[in-house]
């Protein structure tokens, strides 16, 4: 059985190896998309302070997402591609960090007490299968070191689903 440990998170670097090493764990030979999304999501949520949504958002035809796994409040369900900052994030194929979702053209709000969003697109090659969705109810709660720690779990959870 998986047993979470409490990370800290003085040290940023520190903190996001070790939760790599924890989401490796959790994907050790599991190669379904939604149990690891779904594990995925609810350790993330445990494990990062001040998040108020963390979860999952699927390419399920060229032009739209559908939410996936998450913990967090009932969320938006489909999202266009190029629509909001996780359409956006699909459309350009790379992260977005967004300090004040405010100040977002198109910022679609699900949780009016989001503040600051951190996406990043799941990448199988060059193909973009689904975006990391985290939301903060603080302002500027995700800086670069936030999303380099985040993209290299994305990368590992793409791998461990490649298997399947």
């Amino acid at each position: 059985m998986f047993e979470t440990a409490a990370i800290e998170t003085a040290d940023k670097a520190q903190f996001y190896r070790e939760l790599a090493e924890q989401a490796a764990s959790l994907f050790h030979d599991e190669p379904d998309v939604i149990a690891n999304a779904a594990n995925l999501s609810a350790l993330l949520f445990e494990q990062m302070p001040d998040l108020n949504w963390a979860g999952f958002y699927f390419l399920r035809s060229p032009d739209e997402l559908v939410v996936g796994p998450f913990q967090g409040k009932p969320a938006c369900v489909r999202i266009k591609v190029g629509r909001g900052v996780c359409g956006t994030a699909v459309q350009r194929k790379q992260s977005i960090l967004v300090e004040d979702v405010d100040a977002f053209p198109g910022h679609i709000a699900c949780d009016s007490a989001s503040r600051s969003e951190l996406v990043v697109p799941l990448l199988d090659g060059d193909t973009v299968i689904g975006v990391i969705d985290l939301d903060s109810p603080s302002l500027a709660r995700f800086d670069a070191a936030d999303q380099a720690g985040i993209e290299a779990v994305a990368k590992l959870y793409v791998e461990a689903c490649e298997r399947a």
